[in-house]
């Protein structure tokens, strides 16, 4: 193995040197010496071995430092470039806070441009934590002006190392104190802050808003997104040390402004007298509601208890609630409005027929109800007049069903009338297919049926406007915040006719008469002619579920002048004390709103001013006058007296002693007609016409119609398939004025051909194609 091993170096020697031999003969002469003494001599070639030794360091220092540099480079681009977002992000949070200053809400105007709800500027106080030297002596300062305690003001100090709100949105007072103590660390910052400076006025319809300026009720949570705007930023900068740099701010944009249909100055009448009627009859809430019946503008809305949006946080949820909107009760009697108006529409009936009311008495299904006191024979004026549940179940009888409940849902009631306002009631109006076999003498005596103020006073809008439904609306537009006037115009909702112009006219008069001999008496006006009617409604007891004996709701609706309404107003009073009806606590209430608004608008006259015999008849009425409805709704046994259909037409005749009361009645009507001597402006004559009876006695006609004489006054001429110019020609030739309802022939007239009328009646003649 020796021997082998020593072969392979002597062949490997001589490999070498042959090779160095051969390179030898092609290299210059200076290196193959060179060469040939590196070959002869073994200690210089160890030498220059060493000698490359640090050559290899050096390349290989340079390769490592070339690859550290791409490390460094690639992870330069890594936090430059693609993490680049993330880590600026993360510098911001920490060098940087941003909050968010509130916009300027726009403005709530009243129809007339009078500010109802506006923004101010206030000063909110806050603290860069880490620039304040002794917090708990800052955060007592602090806490003696605000009146809280110093550790809520502390922890607030604490929770932040550079931004930190120490009070928002004070008032000035608060503000000045806090600026003179002088506290290193502490900041002001101008926000907006919601200012009412009415107060009160119109609380629920404006509502109110929180501290962020978010919309908390009525107008400002309905619109609120439009109204609030678009934030501005104020961005607070800190060092390492968390020390401030500085604050850079954007300012915010103003919302829209929003203008109301309401009026202040009604608004301001509808509340004081309503807080009038409360005291008074120390009812535990009220409503009142006034209304344009053409346009269907809210032009007041009042409701009590209420409550200061400026200091909204001290008031009780009872206060907050808009009950005009958001709360039903049963209507009562204010809904036979709606039985009758049907009733006549479907001509079921006239004002002059003669219902038997059986004195008082009369069984539905096995339901016996009666009336407040026993009434005999009433014409269906009269049954309206004196508020008679048997005469309006009766005609609900001959409507039947579903005609009833199609002309509920037409006059608007068992859904949202769409009003901006948050929180409206539908109501409580179930369909035909729920009702039991006595719902239906229940509903025309306005039980089993809930309705809202709003909804009220549209069903009487809908009579004041000749028939035709418009919705309530209570918002004339939007604005955009600009310095210049601009001007807003009202666009009403899509109207509906509900009944005919004839049946309007007919259904005006009735109320009239309502207020003038029935249980509206204390809503007579001096100076104007007005309509209506009252309401008494039982409450149900939460705890039997049965009708209250003791608590009530009086209401009242109503419109004015009659022939051409200005106004429609709708009261309630919820649960007075002591006297309940309402004619004797609604109709007062409704007469005083009604005489000062109209008097504000500058509606001419159209009665005479200190009437002695109207006003005769407001002060000399009667506690009995007012009485309506009954706490007796059920009783044990069936007298086959009392059953009644549809089709019950005992008529029998009116004694002479009635008519002559009637024709008493006549004469005061007339009277109140006469048109004032001492006007600026004439008043307009009213569109109405009036059956009045003779003072002596007049046979009863077999199928029920009472033919009434009216004195001296002109008899009406026959214009049925007349055309309007004909029409007019003879109504003028018999010293007659008609009003005209659409085109073509004559189709309908009240008062029929041959019957007199009082002087300055009108003539409704209907044309049709």
């Amino acid at each position: 193995m020796a021997d082998t091993a020593n072969c392979r170096s002597v062949i490997c020697f001589f490999s070498q040197f042959q090779l160095t031999k051969n390179e030898l003969a092609e290299m210059p002469e200076q290196k193959k010496k060179s060469t040939r003494t590196d070959a002869d001599s073994p200690s210089k070639s160890s030498r220059n071995s060493k000698n490359s030794n640090p050559k290899i360091r050096i390349y290989f220092l340079a390769g490592f430092l070339l690859l550290w540099l791409c490390a460094i480079g690639y992870r330069l681009v890594v936090l430059q470039v693609v993490r680049y977002g993330e880590f600026t992000q993360r510098a911001s949070r920490q060098q940087q806070r941003t909050v968010e200053v509130s916009p300027r809400r726009g403005v709530i105007y009243d129809r007339n441009g009078h500010e109802l709800a506006m923004t101010i500027n206030v000063d909110s106080v806050f603290a860069v934590p880490s620039e304040i030297p002794d917090q708990a002596n800052a955060a007592s300062l602090i806490a003696q002006v605000l009146k809280v305690e110093p550790k809520e003001i502390l922890a607030k100090i604490q929770g932040s190392r550079n931004f930190s709100w120490i009070a928002r949105k004070l008032d000035a007072e608060d503000s000045n104190r806090i600026r003179a103590l002088s506290l290193k660390g502490i900041y002001f910052q101008k926000e907006s802050k919601r200012f009412y400076p009415k107060r009160e006025l119109a609380a629920q319809v404006l509502g109110y808003v929180g501290l962020d300026d978010e919309g908390l009720g009525g107008i400002e949570r309905s619109f609120d997104e439009q109204m609030r705007g678009r934030p501005g930023k104020m961005l607070v900068s800190v060092d390492a040390r968390q020390r401030s740099l500085g604050r850079v701010e954007k300012q915010p944009e103003s919302g829209q402004s929003i203008v109301l249909t309401i009026d202040e100055k009604i608004q301001y009448i509808a509340e004081r007298e309503l807080d009038r009627a409360m005291a008074e009859s120390h009812a535990e809430a009220g409503t009142v509601v006034v209304q344009n019946p053409h346009t269907g503008e809210i032009l007041a809305l009042a409701s009590r208890p209420t409550f200061n949006p400026n200091a909204f946080r001290t008031s009780t949820p009872q206060a907050l609630k808009n009950r005009a909107v958001s709360d039903i009760y049963e209507p009562g009697s204010t809904f036979k409005i709606v039985t009758l108006s049907a009733a006549l529409e479907e001509k079921l009936t006239r004002p002059d027929e003669v219902i038997d009311c059986q004195m008082g008495s009369i069984m539905v299904f096995g339901r016996k109800v009666h009336d407040h006191k026993p009434f005999g024979n009433l014409t269906v004026s009269q049954v309206l007049q004196k508020s008679s549940d048997v005469g309006a179940i009766k005609l609900g009888l001959r409507l039947g069903d579903q005609r009833m409940d199609q002309y509920i849902r037409a006059f608007g009631f068992g859904t949202q009338t769409g009003l901006e306002l948050p929180g409206e009631t539908r109501g409580m109006a179930k369909p035909a297919s729920r009702w039991t076999k006595s719902s239906i003498g229940s509903i025309a005596m306005g039980q089993e049926v809930g309705v809202s103020s709003v909804q009220l006073v549209s069903m009487a809008s809908t009579i004041a406007n000749d028939g035709v439904y418009t919705p309530p609306r209570i918002v004339a537009g939007s604005i955009a915040p600009r310095a210049t006037l601009q001007t807003v115009v009202f666009k009403p909702a899509q109207q509906r006719r509900v009944v005919s112009p004839l049946t309007a006219v007919e259904m005006k008069r009735m109320l009239e008469e309502v207020v003038l001999f029935g249980t509206g008496k204390k809503a007579i006006l001096d100076g104007y002619t007005s309509a209506g009617k009252s309401g008494t409604a039982q409450k149900i007891d939460p705890a039997t579920g049965r009708y209250s004996a003791t608590k009530y709701v009086a209401s009242f609706a109503g419109f004015a002048p009659v022939a051409q309404p200005a106004v429609t107003i709708s009261v309630m009073l919820d649960s007075p004390q002591g006297e309940h009806h309402g004619g004797e606590v609604g109709g007062p209430l409704f007469g005083r709103v009604a005489q000062q608004v109209l008097a504000y608008m500058n509606v001419p006259h159209d009665a005479d001013v200190k009437n002695s015999q109207r006003l005769m008849i407001r002060a000399s009425a009667k506690q009995s006058d007012f009485s309506e409805g009954s706490p007796d709704r059920l009783s044990g046994e069936v007298d086959a007296a009392d059953i009644v259909t549809a089709e019950t037409s005992a008529t029998p005749a009116i004694t002479p002693a009635a008519a002559k009361k009637e024709a008493d009645r006549a004469r005061v009507i007339a009277a109140s007609f006469t048109p004032a001597k001492q006007q600026t402006t004439p008043a307009p004559q009213p569109a109405k016409q009036i059956d009045t009876p003779a003072a002596a006695p007049v046979p009863t006609p077999t199928r029920g119609t009472v033919i009434l004489d009216a004195g001296n006054g002109p008899v009406a001429p026959a214009l049925l398939g007349k055309s309007v110019r004909s029409a007019i020609e003879t109504a003028q030739n018999a010293g007659i004025e008609i009003d005209v309802v659409g085109s073509g022939v004559a189709r309908a007239q009240a008062p029929a051909a041959g019957e007199r009328v009082p002087p300055g009646t009108r003539v409704v003649v209907k044309f049709a194609r």
